[in-house]
């Protein structure tokens, strides 16, 4: 029998009875739209973090007090006990393999103007801050070396904070009260949206030396730099100095062990990234495989029912000629095309949703946008056809073994 013969048969049969096909594959089109639909969601997720990444720089390298840093939740210290000092930061100065150190102090004080009041993330630190991150005014300027050194009260703000507090005025001049002191606004930021699940454009910049005062500490909540040649180097270089001064010592198998700081890189944040997507993609494969085992559970039994309703028709073909393989062939295919199509329906499904999803996101987070997984599709489509290859092979085994005679005489 030619292939094209048995192709035709195949969709005919699909076409006659197309409820009985639907409901047969559902299980595929769950299985498969749910691995287009999540693998595209964390896709997207994906293009956002590394978007976010991507503003710190190739060469940039943030420090955390404590064993666990941002990783255990935390960026403060109460105690100077396995602190980040001011020593430390104008010890990291004086290194070659590091430039642009920028400390930081968090306030933890909402701003306000008058009887408006906003939530707001105030930053103590240098202006390296904003060669380090890459940020950008829309009017006014940064502060300066001369409002560090004279510690002026003087204030950057984002967006959301101009929205807040000076809704339909001229930020540039105003005098803001943050914990109790005024502020002179001398700049704006230029919106960047959400990074790292933190809205930045709530961001307050104040002046290091003035955080210091307010906090009265010699410690800080974190610090960034960029490397000046390899970013290794510079990270090796910044470990062995905080360690030296820390008085750290720690087995050789494992050179952190004993850290009280933490250091990390755009691009081992890139790696964890990418071992967490590679991580979710498999976990979320084998979840919608059990969708799709269901899915050929139903394909099989349907394709038995098929062949107990065309025994008469499976007869006559054999007494006109038909060999077994044809027989076989004829059954296997039209497993294959059941279950090619409910494939297709799930990708086409899949994407529409997270279509749909993508609409919804981009209202609440901009760099939000539309991706797919290739490969992800490419995998459950071919373990789709794999399913109805591997279901659908036992009752076309069936309908090619009966017996001609015996099959005429069926009722």
């Amino acid at each position: 029998m030619y292939i094209r013969d048995t192709l035709t048969m195949a969709f005919r049969d699909v076409r006659v009875h197309r409820s009985r096909s639907l409901l047969t594959v559902l299980g595929i089109i769950i299985g498969v739209a749910a691995v287009v639909l999540m693998t595209g969601v964390g896709k997207s997720m994906e293009g956002v973090i590394l978007g976010q990444i991507n503003t710190l720089g190739p060469t940039s390298i943030a420090m955390w007090p404590g064993a666990k840093g941002p990783e255990g939740g935390a960026l403060t210290m109460n105690t100077d006990f396995d602190a980040v000092t001011v020593r430390d930061i104008e010890a990291l100065r004086q290194l070659e393999s590091v430039t642009g150190v920028a400390p930081m102090i968090l306030l933890g004080e909402p701003a306000s103007y008058g009887r408006e009041e906003a939530e707001a993330t105030v930053v103590g630190s240098t202006p390296d801050l904003y060669g380090n991150q890459s940020v950008e005014v829309t009017s006014g300027r940064f502060h300066d070396a001369s409002d560090e050194e004279g510690a002026r009260p003087v204030a950057v703000i984002g967006p959301d904070i101009v929205e807040d507090l000076f809704p339909g005025l001229e930020p540039l001049g105003k005098r803001l009260e943050i914990g109790g002191r005024k502020f002179t606004v001398i700049g704006v930021l230029k919106a960047v949206g959400t990074q790292f699940f933190q809205n930045q454009d709530i961001r307050v910049i104040i002046p290091f030396s003035v955080a210091k005062a307010v906090k009265q500490r010699d410690y800080v909540d974190m610090a960034t730099m960029r490397a000046t040649g390899d970013i290794a180097d510079g990270v090796a270089d910044v470990e062995y100095l905080m360690r030296k001064r820390h008085g750290i010592v720690a087995p050789p198998s494992d050179p952190t062990k004993n850290d009280d700081f933490l250091v990390r890189t755009a691009e081992q944040a890139h790696d964890i990234l990418g071992t967490v997507s590679l991580a979710l993609t498999v976990f979320i494969t084998m979840i919608a495989s059990v969708s799709l085992v269901v899915g050929g559970i139903g394909i099989m039994n349907i394709m038995l029912v098929s062949v107990t309703e065309r025994t008469r028709e499976i007869g006559l073909r054999k007494a006109l000629g038909a060999q077994q393989r044809d027989i076989l062939l004829q059954f296997l295919v039209e497993a294959v095309v059941v279950t090619f199509l409910g494939a297709l329906i799930g990708l086409a499904l899949g994407v529409l949703l997270d279509f749909l999803i993508v609409l919804i996101v981009q209202n609440y987070l901009s760099t939000y946008h539309f991706g797919l997984n290739p490969g992800a599709m490419a995998v459950s489509l071919l373990m789709a056809l794999g399913v109805g290859l591997g279901f659908g092979l036992y009752p076309a085994r069936k309908a090619a073994a009966l017996d001609p005679i015996a099959a005429l005489r069926y009722e």
